[in-house]
Protein backbone atom coordinates (compact mmCIF):
# COMPACT_ATOMS: atom_id res chain seq x y z
CA UNK A 1 0.00 0.00 0.00
CA UNK A 2 1.43 3.45 -0.92
CA UNK A 3 2.62 5.61 1.95
CA UNK A 4 0.71 8.80 2.78
CA UNK A 5 2.43 11.93 1.48
CA UNK A 6 4.07 14.92 3.14
CA UNK A 7 4.22 17.79 0.64
CA UNK A 8 6.49 20.79 1.23
CA UNK A 9 6.50 23.94 -0.91
CA UNK A 10 9.19 26.64 -0.91
CA UNK A 11 10.58 28.75 -3.75
CA UNK A 12 14.01 28.82 -2.05
CA UNK A 13 15.75 25.63 -3.20
CA UNK A 14 18.11 25.56 -0.19
CA UNK A 15 15.24 25.79 2.29
CA UNK A 16 13.24 23.22 0.32
CA UNK A 17 16.11 20.72 0.39
CA UNK A 18 16.57 21.30 4.11
CA UNK A 19 12.93 20.71 5.00
CA UNK A 20 12.75 17.65 2.75
CA UNK A 21 15.88 16.27 4.38
CA UNK A 22 14.51 16.73 7.88
CA UNK A 23 11.09 15.32 6.99
CA UNK A 24 12.58 12.30 5.26
CA UNK A 25 14.99 11.65 8.12
CA UNK A 26 12.24 11.54 10.74
CA UNK A 27 9.21 10.30 8.79
CA UNK A 28 10.56 8.55 5.70
CA UNK A 29 9.74 5.09 7.03
CA UNK A 30 6.01 5.84 7.25
CA UNK A 31 5.47 8.66 4.77
CA UNK A 32 6.54 9.65 1.27
CA UNK A 33 8.14 13.11 1.15
CA UNK A 34 7.55 15.30 -1.93
CA UNK A 35 8.82 18.83 -2.50
CA UNK A 36 7.96 21.58 -4.97
CA UNK A 37 9.58 24.98 -5.55
CA UNK A 38 6.36 26.41 -7.00
CA UNK A 39 2.90 26.63 -5.38
CA UNK A 40 1.25 26.46 -8.80
CA UNK A 41 3.13 23.27 -9.64
CA UNK A 42 2.31 21.88 -6.20
CA UNK A 43 -1.42 22.34 -6.87
CA UNK A 44 -1.05 20.36 -10.10
CA UNK A 45 0.79 17.64 -8.17
CA UNK A 46 -2.09 17.48 -5.70
CA UNK A 47 -4.62 17.07 -8.52
CA UNK A 48 -2.62 14.17 -9.96
CA UNK A 49 -2.35 12.58 -6.51
CA UNK A 50 -6.12 12.91 -6.14
CA UNK A 51 -6.66 11.08 -9.43
CA UNK A 52 -4.34 8.31 -8.24
CA UNK A 53 -6.27 8.14 -4.93
CA UNK A 54 -3.11 8.82 -2.92
CA UNK A 55 -3.44 10.15 0.62
CA UNK A 56 -1.84 13.43 1.68
CA UNK A 57 -1.20 13.85 5.39
CA UNK A 58 0.63 17.19 5.54
CA UNK A 59 0.92 20.38 3.47
CA UNK A 60 3.83 22.57 4.59
CA UNK A 61 4.34 25.85 2.71
CA UNK A 62 6.56 28.90 3.00
CA UNK A 63 4.56 32.09 3.51
CA UNK A 64 6.60 34.41 1.28
CA UNK A 65 6.59 33.11 -2.30
CA UNK A 66 6.18 35.02 -5.58
CA UNK A 67 2.78 35.00 -7.34
CA UNK A 68 1.12 32.99 -4.56
CA UNK A 69 1.87 33.16 -0.85
CA UNK A 70 1.72 30.22 1.50
CA UNK A 71 -1.69 31.05 2.96
CA UNK A 72 -3.27 31.29 -0.48
CA UNK A 73 -1.68 28.01 -1.53
CA UNK A 74 -2.94 26.21 1.56
CA UNK A 75 -6.43 27.58 1.03
CA UNK A 76 -6.42 26.33 -2.59
CA UNK A 77 -4.94 22.99 -1.58
CA UNK A 78 -7.66 22.55 1.03
CA UNK A 79 -10.22 22.23 -1.81
CA UNK A 80 -8.33 19.18 -3.10
CA UNK A 81 -7.29 17.59 0.21
CA UNK A 82 -9.44 19.08 2.99
CA UNK A 83 -8.32 16.54 5.59
CA UNK A 84 -4.57 17.14 5.18
CA UNK A 85 -2.89 19.04 7.98
CA UNK A 86 -1.78 22.51 6.93
CA UNK A 87 1.27 24.38 8.26
CA UNK A 88 3.25 27.50 7.37
CA UNK A 89 6.97 28.19 7.34
CA UNK A 90 7.53 31.84 8.19
CA UNK A 91 10.19 34.29 9.28
CA UNK A 92 9.90 36.07 12.61
CA UNK A 93 8.81 39.28 10.87
CA UNK A 94 5.73 37.50 9.46
CA UNK A 95 4.55 36.11 12.78
CA UNK A 96 1.46 38.33 12.95
CA UNK A 97 0.41 37.28 9.44
CA UNK A 98 0.86 33.64 10.40
CA UNK A 99 -1.29 34.04 13.51
CA UNK A 100 -3.96 35.74 11.43
CA UNK A 101 -3.82 32.87 8.92
CA UNK A 102 -4.41 30.33 11.65
CA UNK A 103 -7.56 32.18 12.68
CA UNK A 104 -8.89 32.98 9.20
CA UNK A 105 -7.65 30.24 6.86
CA UNK A 106 -7.83 27.11 9.01
CA UNK A 107 -4.04 26.74 9.20
CA UNK A 108 -3.13 24.15 11.84
CA UNK A 109 0.31 25.45 12.82
CA UNK A 110 3.19 27.74 11.81
CA UNK A 111 6.93 27.15 12.15
CA UNK A 112 9.57 29.85 12.44
CA UNK A 113 12.64 29.73 10.22
CA UNK A 114 15.22 28.51 11.03
CA UNK A 115 13.81 25.49 12.84
CA UNK A 116 17.14 24.06 14.04
CA UNK A 117 17.36 21.82 15.88
CA UNK A 118 14.35 20.03 14.34
CA UNK A 119 14.14 17.74 17.37
CA UNK A 120 13.04 20.77 19.39
CA UNK A 121 11.36 23.10 16.90
CA UNK A 122 9.86 20.86 14.21
CA UNK A 123 9.32 17.21 15.10
CA UNK A 124 7.30 17.54 18.35
CA UNK A 125 4.70 19.77 16.67
CA UNK A 126 4.59 17.67 13.49
CA UNK A 127 4.20 14.53 15.59
CA UNK A 128 1.05 16.00 17.14
CA UNK A 129 -0.34 17.03 13.74
CA UNK A 130 0.35 13.65 12.14
CA UNK A 131 -0.99 11.72 15.14
CA UNK A 132 -4.21 13.72 14.85
CA UNK A 133 -4.38 13.00 11.10
CA UNK A 134 -3.73 9.29 11.62
CA UNK A 135 -6.58 9.07 14.14
CA UNK A 136 -9.13 9.67 11.37
CA UNK A 137 -7.16 8.25 8.44
CA UNK A 138 -8.78 5.49 6.42
CA UNK A 139 -6.59 4.02 3.64
CA UNK A 140 -7.96 4.85 0.21
CA UNK A 141 -9.00 2.16 -2.27
CA UNK A 142 -5.94 1.11 -4.29
CA UNK A 143 -7.03 -0.29 -7.61
CA UNK A 144 -8.93 0.52 -10.78
CA UNK A 145 -11.77 3.00 -10.41
CA UNK A 146 -14.45 3.60 -13.04
CA UNK A 147 -16.31 6.91 -13.21
CA UNK A 148 -19.47 6.99 -15.24
CA UNK A 149 -23.25 7.17 -15.19
CA UNK A 150 -25.52 4.28 -14.34
CA UNK A 151 -27.60 4.26 -17.52
CA UNK A 152 -24.76 4.93 -19.94
CA UNK A 153 -24.33 2.02 -22.41
CA UNK A 154 -20.58 2.60 -22.52
CA UNK A 155 -20.35 2.55 -18.73
CA UNK A 156 -22.33 -0.71 -18.65
CA UNK A 157 -20.12 -2.32 -21.31
CA UNK A 158 -16.97 -1.22 -19.51
CA UNK A 159 -18.11 -2.64 -16.17
CA UNK A 160 -19.28 -5.83 -17.85
CA UNK A 161 -15.93 -6.15 -19.61
CA UNK A 162 -14.00 -5.81 -16.34
CA UNK A 163 -16.35 -8.18 -14.49
CA UNK A 164 -16.20 -10.90 -17.15
CA UNK A 165 -12.42 -10.76 -17.07
CA UNK A 166 -12.36 -10.79 -13.26
CA UNK A 167 -10.67 -7.42 -12.90
CA UNK A 168 -11.43 -5.87 -9.47
CA UNK A 169 -12.60 -2.28 -9.67
CA UNK A 170 -14.50 0.41 -7.78
CA UNK A 171 -17.56 1.90 -9.48
CA UNK A 172 -18.33 5.61 -8.94
CA UNK A 173 -21.69 6.76 -10.28
CA UNK A 174 -21.22 10.50 -10.74
CA UNK A 175 -24.99 11.11 -10.86
CA UNK A 176 -26.04 9.28 -7.71
CA UNK A 177 -23.02 10.68 -5.83
CA UNK A 178 -23.31 14.19 -7.29
CA UNK A 179 -23.63 15.68 -3.82
CA UNK A 180 -20.68 13.72 -2.44
CA UNK A 181 -17.81 16.10 -1.72
CA UNK A 182 -15.12 13.55 -2.59
CA UNK A 183 -16.70 12.86 -5.99
CA UNK A 184 -16.87 16.61 -6.68
CA UNK A 185 -13.17 17.00 -5.88
CA UNK A 186 -12.35 14.06 -8.14
CA UNK A 187 -14.30 15.56 -11.06
CA UNK A 188 -12.61 18.92 -10.50
CA UNK A 189 -9.21 17.24 -10.59
CA UNK A 190 -10.15 15.57 -13.90
CA UNK A 191 -10.95 18.94 -15.43
CA UNK A 192 -12.04 18.70 -19.07
CA UNK A 193 -11.71 14.91 -19.01
CA UNK A 194 -14.78 14.76 -16.78
CA UNK A 195 -16.87 15.52 -19.88
CA UNK A 196 -15.67 12.28 -21.55
CA UNK A 197 -17.20 9.67 -19.27
CA UNK A 198 -16.71 6.86 -18.63
CA UNK A 199 -13.14 7.29 -17.41
CA UNK A 200 -10.93 4.57 -15.95
CA UNK A 201 -8.61 5.73 -13.15
CA UNK A 202 -5.47 3.81 -12.28
CA UNK A 203 -3.37 4.18 -9.11
CA UNK A 204 -0.32 4.82 -11.32
CA UNK A 205 0.88 7.42 -13.81
CA UNK A 206 -0.55 8.01 -16.38
CA UNK A 207 -3.61 7.97 -14.20
CA UNK A 208 -6.60 7.60 -16.51
CA UNK A 209 -7.82 5.94 -19.68
CA UNK A 210 -10.87 6.76 -21.73
CA UNK A 211 -13.20 4.09 -23.02
CA UNK A 212 -13.22 4.07 -26.81
CA UNK A 213 -16.33 3.62 -28.97
CA UNK A 214 -17.36 0.00 -29.51
CA UNK A 215 -15.01 -1.96 -31.75
CA UNK A 216 -14.22 -5.57 -32.57
CA UNK A 217 -10.58 -6.30 -33.43
CA UNK A 218 -9.95 -8.66 -36.31
CA UNK A 219 -8.65 -12.07 -35.39
CA UNK A 220 -8.30 -15.50 -36.94
CA UNK A 221 -8.72 -18.85 -35.23
CA UNK A 222 -9.56 -17.37 -31.84
CA UNK A 223 -12.35 -18.42 -29.58
CA UNK A 224 -15.27 -15.95 -29.81
CA UNK A 225 -15.54 -15.91 -26.02
CA UNK A 226 -12.82 -13.26 -25.90
CA UNK A 227 -14.42 -11.01 -28.52
CA UNK A 228 -14.67 -7.62 -26.79
CA UNK A 229 -17.53 -5.19 -26.94
CA UNK A 230 -15.00 -2.34 -26.84
CA UNK A 231 -11.37 -1.62 -26.12
CA UNK A 232 -9.74 0.73 -23.63
CA UNK A 233 -7.52 3.34 -25.25
CA UNK A 234 -4.97 5.31 -23.24
CA UNK A 235 -5.57 9.01 -23.76
CA UNK A 236 -1.81 9.61 -23.87
CA UNK A 237 -0.91 6.85 -26.32
CA UNK A 238 0.14 7.26 -29.94
CA UNK A 239 -0.72 3.68 -30.87
CA UNK A 240 -3.43 1.20 -29.83
CA UNK A 241 -2.63 -1.04 -26.85
CA UNK A 242 -1.75 -4.69 -27.29
CA UNK A 243 -4.80 -6.93 -27.59
CA UNK A 244 -5.76 -8.80 -25.47
CA UNK A 245 -4.82 -6.56 -22.53
CA UNK A 246 -2.29 -8.07 -20.10
CA UNK A 247 -5.01 -9.02 -17.61
CA UNK A 248 -6.93 -11.05 -20.21
CA UNK A 249 -5.82 -14.62 -20.83
CA UNK A 250 -5.64 -15.75 -24.47
CA UNK A 251 -7.09 -19.11 -25.38
CA UNK A 252 -4.33 -21.69 -25.86
CA UNK A 253 -3.08 -21.63 -29.44
CA UNK A 254 -4.73 -18.30 -30.20
CA UNK A 255 -2.61 -15.49 -31.57
CA UNK A 256 -3.87 -12.01 -32.45
CA UNK A 257 -4.22 -11.22 -36.12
Amino acid sequence: MPKPILLSVDDDSDVLRAIERDLRSQYGAEYRVIGSDSPEAALEILKQLKLRNDSVALLLADQRMPRMDGVTFLQEAMHVYPDAKRALLTAYADTNAAISAINQANINYFFLKPWDPPADHLYPQLNDLLDDWQASYRPAFQGIRVLGTRWSPRSYELRDFLARNRVPYQWIDVESSANDSETKRLLEALGEEAASLPVVLFPTVPSFWRASPPTSPKRSGCAPALKPTFTIWPSWAVAPPVWPPPFMARPRGCTPS
